[in-house]
């Protein structure tokens, strides 16, 4: 079991989760409910299944909750590409938005590397 809060991944899908919340807060108030609450869902997964994953005791459990985690992030950055193409958020945003979720998706995969060549030590 690992202590998911000292986990960097986890905490940058912390800061992630915060910057998804400020941007959406200007999406259509008609959205509430359809994007914005996919969009929000999507976001909080990923911290979530990180820390569920370093609940058990196993690496090979662990790693399966990073790859949902990192399905998460696919479906975030499409997300945030929809509100782009549908002008929710600007060329800025959609670029900040993207990068967050690069070094996430890096991150996590390290980590799912890592795990998988210490699976025998």
């Amino acid at each position: 079991m690992h202590n998911y809060k000292e986990l960097k991944v986890w905490q940058k899908a912390r800061e992630l989760v915060k910057f998804i919340y400020q941007l959406t807060k200007k999406y259509p108030k008609e959205e509430m409910y359809s994007l914005t609450s996919q969009v929000r869902r999507a976001v909080v997964s990923i911290p979530s299944n990180i820390a569920e994953g370093a609940g058990h005791s196993s690496k090979k459990e662990f790693s399966r909750f990073l790859e949902i985690a990192y399905a998460s992030t696919c479906e975030l950055d499409t997300q945030i590409i929809l509100s782009f193409d549908l002008d929710f958020i600007n060329q800025d945003e959609l670029s900040n938005s993207g990068n967050y979720i690069e070094e996430l998706q890096k991150m996590l995969n390290g980590l799912i590397r890592s795990l998988s060549s210490n699976k025998n030590k």
